[in-house]
C-alpha cells in the first residue's frame, strides 16, 4: 500500500469539529509518522441557519458542504459526528466511511450554574435545547420542567446560559470534553435517564471510493467495536426512515465477549407515547440486528407516528 504524502482533511469550522480533526491528525501522526496532514475549513448551512433545521434539509445541513469539497477533490478526507449524518438516505455516492474511531461517551451532561442534578432542578427551570430527542423525554420524565429553543455550537450554548437565555443546559458528554469544558458539567445523565441519539460519541471518517491510498492509510484508525455498533445504529434508523423531527433515541452495546445489543425509542413530541425495543444479536449481524429493532417497533406502530409529526 501506498501511503499518501498529504491528507487534506475538511471540516466544518466551530471549534468542536476543529477539536475532533485534530484528534484525527492526532491518531494519523501516531499510525503513520510520515504522513503530513492540513485542514480545509468549510462553514455549513446548519452553522449559518440558527432557525428550526427541518427548514434547511434537516441534519444534512450540517454534511453537505463537508461533503461537496471531497467529492470536488477539494479534500481527502471527512471528519464527521455520526449523530450528524442522516441515515434516512445513503451517504453521498463516491464516497465510504473509511473508519469508525474508538467510541466515545455517549451520555448527556446537565448544565446548571448552581451544580443541580436533573431531579433537583425547581418546577419552571428553563432547559435550553432544540433537540426534539430531549424535548420528548424531559416532557415524558421531568414534565414540570420548560425547554427553551437553543442552537448554536457548545461554546454558543454556553455564553447564551450566561447571558440568560436559560437557566440549564444538556449538551453532549463527548462534546464537552472534546473542547475541554467538562467543568462545566453539573450531572452526566444515565442512558436511562436520558436516552441517547443515534451516533452518540462516534467519529466516522469519510472518504471518496475511488481513493483506496487515503482509505488504507485511515482504515487503522477504526475499531472493530464501534464499527459493529454504528452499523447497527445506522441500519435502525434507515429502516425506520426518522426524519430529524422525529424524537427517536438508541444506542448499540458491544459486550466484551462481542456480544452485541441494540436499544432503542421512539417517542410522541409530548412524550406522552413511547415506543421501546431491546434486542441481542446472537448470531445476527450488525445491519441485521438494526433492520429487526426497527421492525420491533414498526409492529408497535412507530411508522404511524413517525408521519403524523410535520415536517
Amino acid at each position: 500500500m501506498s501511503v499518501p504524502e498529504l491528507i487534506r482533511i475538511v471540516s466544518r469550522d466551530s471549534p468542536m469539529a476543529l477539536a475532533q480533526v485534530e484528534r484525527v491528525r492526532a491518531e494519523l501522526a501516531a499510525l503513520h509518522p510520515g504522513v503530513a496532514t492540513t485542514v480545509v475549513p468549510v462553514k455549513t448551512t446548519g452553522d449559518k441557519w440558527m432557525g428550526d433545521l427541518s427548514q434547511v434539509e434537516g441534519k444534512g445541513a450540517f454534511t453537505k458542504e463537508v461533503d461537496a469539497a471531497l467529492l470536488a477533490g477539494e479534500a481527502d478526507l471527512a471528519v464527521h459526528c455520526v449523530k450528524d449524518v442522516p441515515a434516512d438516505r445513503p451517504l453521498p455516492a463516491g464516497t465510504v466511511f473509511a473508519a469508525f474511531l474508538k467510541r466515545d461517551d455517549i451520555r448527556d451532561a446537565l448544565i446548571h450554574p448552581g451544580g443541580l442534578g436533573l431531579d433537583e432542578l425547581p418546577a419552571g427551570t428553563r432547559i435550553g435545547t432544540s433537540a426534539v430527542r430531549r424535548i420528548a423525554q424531559l416532557a415524558a420524565s421531568h414534565p414540570h420542567l420548560e425547554c427553551v429553543p437553543m442552537r448554536g455550537n457548545a461554546n454558543r450554548r454556553l455564553e447564551k446560559l450566561t447571558a440568560g437565555e436559560a437557566d440549564a443546559l444538556l449538551l453532549a458528554a463527548s462534546g464537552l470534553e472534546r473542547i475541554g469544558r467538562t467543568d462545566a458539567i453539573s450531572e452526566v445523565l444515565s442512558v436511562e435517564a436520558m436516552c441517547p441519539p443515534i451516533g452518540a460519541g462516534i467519529l466516522a471518517l469519510q472518504c471518496r471510493q475511488d481513493d483506496t491510498d487515503t482509505i488504507d492509510a485511515v482504515s487503522g484508525l477504526g475499531d472493530p467495536a464501534t464499527w459493529r455498533e454504528a452499523t447497527a445504529e445506522r441500519m435502525f434508523l434507515h429502516v425506520l426512515q426518522g426524519h430529524c423531527n422525529s424524537p427517536i433515541a438508541g444506542y448499540a452495546h458491544s459486550e466484551r465477549g462481542g456480544d452485541l445489543s441494540l436499544r432503542a425509542k421512539v417517542f410522541t413530541p409530548d412524550g406522552k407515547t413511547v415506543l421501546n425495543a431491546h434486542e441481542w444479536a446472537g448470531r445476527l449481524d450488525p445491519a441485521t440486528l438494526g433492520t429487526s429493532v426497527a421492525v420491533a417497533l414498526l409492529r408497535q406502530g412507530a411508522r404511524e407516528l413517525i408521519d403524523s409529526i410535520p415536517h
